[in-house]
């Protein structure tokens, strides 16, 4: 029994010391991360998103002329 208590406290103390190494790597990478976001993803999510709601506009835009021109019929 004594054999097998030490190989739980060795297995156990593994996965304590990779999990220790996992997140201090994730401390170190968790800026880097947040950077990233700030200076190359957010920029673009907010150009596309213009370019989004420009197209929109100009394709609500031409519907509503659309509609203006061909009134519909009473029935």
């Amino acid at each position: 029994m004594n054999d097998f208590n030490r190989k739980v406290e060795d297995a156990s103390a593994r996965v304590s010391h990779t999990i220790n190494e996992a997140a201090e790597r994730l401390e170190k990478e968790i800026p880097e991360f947040i950077k990233y976001l700030n200076d190359e993803v957010v920029p673009a999510v907010r150009t596309h998103s213009t370019r989004a709601l420009r197209t929109a506009s100009q394709k609500l835009a031409e519907f509503a002329d659309y509609m203006e021109q061909h009134p519909t019929q009473p029935k």
